[in-house]
């Protein structure tokens, strides 16, 4: 069985242990006889977590013991979230006082030999991205009866100031009573703590005296230590309280605007001065109105918008624009932020629709032209803050779509003068490129969840960035000290914020060392010089104690790698990416962080060379050992492919949503009226071909065949999966046949073929084609959906699974009403009701009673896989199952989708 080791975004969870079995008898903890303690015959003995700060860096070390009580060996898993933005440093599984430690390598080195592991059979596990916030760690290990397991986790991350707060979120979640819980954090700031709390999601009344929380002078302590009866939901109940979020807050003092802090050979300067006058800003809001923002998407969105205007002060100045397939403008140039201006932007965010495509680059460049403007036209507006805002929830459709010249049209449009900030709307949207274009002007891309909470999500951001306090802040140090340096330079400073500066100083760096700084603020500039107090800074140091010593250089190495992670998102051209990429690598490796360009080899005693298991997912690194050919980059002309007719699209076009068929096939359909998805799954043989799509007024056809596992002859394994898909225009000529081995273009009897190694793009009017390298194929039809087909790549030597494909529509609304298929049936509206939710068989996912088409079905909630945006791991996308072969919501019975031919 192959075990993943999960990656996820900012917070902290704590670990939970699983085993298979029954639940074990009870035992006695203490004065009275508690239940639960042992699961499945296994004990967690203690689970603990021990969070160390040291001038905002964070060391968080997890460490969870467990004994199996059963008579036969048992499968443990070690199951932990931690926060988005930390870097795991370490790991050590011990197992009967064997240890097997953690290594950090490159990660293609690494991924070569998480897949050998595989191979033999043996426990593996590998970290991957799967929540809003969190990163999951998991690994499973096999214990024998009577013998104990522990596990030890550490990572490391720098606390991010937000909304005048440093902090720490737990994610408590056990599964089991534990006989030993624990959680202590200690703070140490030179600044001095000024507030600290910590509270539970989960307790409440007299409960919160469970945790102990002090703090004085430079030190904050909380400990959190509760016993078997507190963990109970009830006296005689086995099921544990401990479940939700542990959440630690602190800020520190700021007497003074200098924190500039030095050991060894590093040093660290924290910015964040106090009672400085808001900046009166200018702002442009430019905002998606394409039909795929239909539903609640606006309706949030809107909800947003309401918020922000009563909350924008008197004195700022503000635009809002419009982006569908056209462009509109609220106003040809800012305006104040009156009463009456104030009423009349609410009548136009009241009544704004969505309507068409997407002409994104349109939509920002007119935003940035007001701004522009009016910095040139009004004198009183230059000393003000600008900032632009957009929102989206997909890619570029009209206009400009060229991903690269959007970026440089931008780039070109602001000029440095001031911050870009994207926002992407739900999991279709390009999230890569919308934060490259935030990066490279100054500003920060953030994805905005399409959950209940998403209008709380999109007016929390404006909340960060509506107090400017500075802009263009620089940090000069003395270039005969400093060694290496992080960025010196940011753009604006936002209250409730802090800037944090790092560096490596040369030998004789510290003598004379010192920091100047200068800010453009409200009135009146800023220019401080701060100095180093050397023997303030020992002094600090003595009293810390029990903190690692090498903080300030440990945290200079993660802002650094961090940084050059960011400047790796927005290079432009390959060299840039692979020397960004050579730092960040070789820095990581040397400080052992597990990145994005570095993997976690657990390793068994004595035998580097033999892996236990892998952190971090495959990318470009590893894909080498895949490529036994060179990559060809290929364009061809417009005139090797037929002409395309035009056929008008649908004039009432419902919103866009997505379907997609994957794995062993599930179908799976996103139904945007609803917020919700329906899915089924066709059980045939290997060799049947399925009619998917078939569009009689615009010609377009998808078909698939069904292949099966390697040894689906002798009966044990029944897996189908599509192993070929045949892509057609029948009014065109335009035939594309795709399998895991070759793409093949049909001119007429012959045409070219490609490998999935090719980098290819073909254009001509009406259809695009583009090959990501070992990735996904995309065919976009300008008049029809857009075919997303994804490879699936099994590891050669797989004892069961071959090489198969996926494949997931976009912009299908505008196929004609008569499309059919069983993808393209799904294409248009269509209404169900969902009642009567109840447990289901199975005692972790319930059943429902769903009205649809007119008939009455016992349907199962549960979730399928999404792989368009990430072909290797996919996201999860909850959804109704649909029984037996999905009889009652597709029309007809699933054997009338089948066909004689893949063409």
């Amino acid at each position: 069985m192959e075990h993943q080791m999960l990656w996820f975004l900012c917070l902290l969870a704590l670990p939970g242990l699983i085993a298979s079995g029954s639940i074990g008898q009870s035992r006695s903890v203490g004065k009275r006889q508690t239940q639960g303690t042992i699961v499945n015959g296994i004990e967690i003995e203690s689970m603990k977590v021990n969070c160390r700060v040291t001038s905002r860096f964070a060391n968080y070390v997890i460490t969870s013991q467990a004994i199996n009580h059963g008579s036969t060996a048992q499968e443990v898993v070690f199951d932990v979230e931690i926060p988005k933005t930390a870097y795991i440093s370490n790991f050590l599984l011990t197992v009967d006082g064997v240890p097997y430690p953690g290594n950090i390598k490159d990660k293609a080195i690494a991924w070569k030999q998480y897949r050998k592991a595989v191979a033999r059979g043996e426990t593996a596990g590998l970290v991957r991205a799967s929540g809003r916030k969190m990163e999951k760690f998991n690994i499973a290990v096999n214990i024998r009866a009577g013998s104990k397991v522990s596990f030890e986790l550490t990572y490391e991350e720098l606390l991010k100031r937000h909304l005048g707060k440093y902090e720490i979120v737990i994610k408590i979640k056990p599964k089991q009573l534990v006989k030993q819980f624990e959680i202590e954090a200690d703070i140490f700031e030179p600044q001095e703590i000024s507030m600290l709390n910590a509270q539970a999601s989960f307790i409440s009344g007299d409960m919160t005296q469970v945790i102990e929380k002090s703090f004085s002078g430079k030190k904050g302590r909380v400990y959190f230590n509760p016993t078997i009866d507190q963990q109970q939901t009830c006296p005689t109940c086995t099921k544990s309280l401990l479940d939700g979020d542990f959440t630690i807050t602190y800020d520190v003092k700021r007497d003074t605007v200098c924190d500039l802090q030095v050991v060894n050979k590093y040093f660290a300067q924290f910015f964040a001065p106090k009672n400085l006058k808001n900046m009166v800003k200018n702002v442009v809001f430019v905002i998606d109105t394409s039909g795929s923002m239909a539903g609640k998407k606006i309706k949030q969105t809107k909800k947003a918008l309401f918020k922000i205007l009563d909350d924008i002060k008197p004195d700022d100045y503000f635009n809002f624009i419009l982006f569908g397939g056209h462009v509109k403008a609220w106003k040809n140039s800012l305006v104040q932020a009156t009463s009456a201006n104030l009423q009349e932007a609410r009548v136009f965010v009241e009544n704004f629709g969505v309507t068409g495509a997407t002409n994104l680059n349109g939509g920002l460049l007119e935003g940035i032209n007001i701004l522009n403007k009016a910095h040139e036209v009004d004198p009183r507006l230059r000393n003000n803050a600008p900032i632009v805002i957009m929102l989206t929830d997909g890619e570029p459709t009209v206009g400009e779509t060229n991903l690269t010249q959007i970026r440089t049209n931008v780039k070109n449009a602001i000029q440095g003068k001031f911050p870009l900030y994207n926002l992407g709307f739900g999991e279709d949207v390009d999230f890569n490129f919308l934060e490259a274009m935030s990066l490279e002007n100054n500003g920060a891309a953030r994805r905005i969840y399409r959950d209940n909470d998403a209008t709380e999500q999109l007016q929390g951001f404006y909340e960060e960035v509506a107090n400017p306090l500075l802009t263009d802040v620089e940090f000069q140090y003395p270039k005969a000290s400093i060694q290496a340096l992080t960025e010196n330079r940011v753009k604006q400073f936002y209250e409730g914020s802090e800037i944090v500066v790092a560096g490596q100083l040369t030998d004789g760096g510290k003598k004379g060392f010192k920091a100047d700084v200068t800010g453009r603020g409200a009135g009146q500039d800023l220019v401080t010089t701060c100095l180093v107090n050397e023997e303030e800074m020992e002094k600090t140091l003595r009293e810390r104690g029990h903190m690692f010593e090498d903080h300030i250089e440990r945290l200079w190495a993660y802002l650094t790698i961090q940084q050059l992670l960011e400047k790796r998102t927005k290079a432009n051209n390959e060299k840039e990416i692979n020397d960004l990429s050579a730092k960040a690598r070789d820095l990581s490796v040397k400080y052992k962080f597990v990145t994005p360009l570095t993997s976690m080899v657990i390793t068994k005693p004595g035998d580097p060379d033999d892996p236990l298991a892998i952190a971090d997912k495959p990318g470009e690194e590893e894909m080498a050992e895949l490529q036994k050919k060179p990559r060809r980059t290929i364009v061809l002309p417009a005139q090797q492919f037929p002409p395309t007719s035009r056929v008008p699209p649908h004039p009432q076009a419902p919103p866009a949503h997505v379907t997609g068929v994957d794995g062993d096939p599930h179908f799976i359909i996103e139904v945007p009226e609803k917020d919700d998805a329906v899915c089924f799954n066709i059980n045939e043989e290997p060799g049947v071909v399925l009619s998917l799509i078939q569009d009689p007024d615009t010609g377009i056809t998808v078909n698939g065949q069904l292949i099966g596992d390697k040894n689906h002859e002798n009966g044990k394994n029944k897996n189908t999966y599509f192993g070929r898909l045949g892509i057609m225009n029948r009014k065109t000529g335009f035939t594309l046949e795709v399998t895991p081995q070759n793409i093949t273009l049909r001119l007429g009897m012959k045409g070219p073929i490609f490998s999935w190694l090719d980098q290819v793009t073909l254009r001509q009017e009406g259809v695009t084609v583009t090959i990501i390298p070992t990735q996904k194929l995309m065919v976009s039809m300008d008049d029809g959906a857009t075919m997303v087909v994804v490879l699936h790549h099994v590891w050669k030597k797989h004892l069961v699974h071959q090489d198969f494909l996926g494949l997931y529509t976009v912009d299908n609304h505008k196929m004609s009403p008569r499309t059919h298929g069983l993808l393209g049936q799904f294409f248009h509206s269509f209404d169900f009701e969902v009642f009567d939710v109840r447990p289901g068989s199975d005692p972790k996912k319930t059943d429902a009673t769903m009205l649809v088409k007119n008939h009455r079905l016992v349907v199962t909630r549960g979730s399928q896989k999404d792989f368009r945006k990430d072909p290797w791991l996919g996201s999860d996308v909850s959804c109704w199952f649909v029984h037996n072969n999905g009889d009652g919501l597709i029309d007809g019975s699933h054997t009338d989708y089948i066909i004689p031919s893949i063409f």
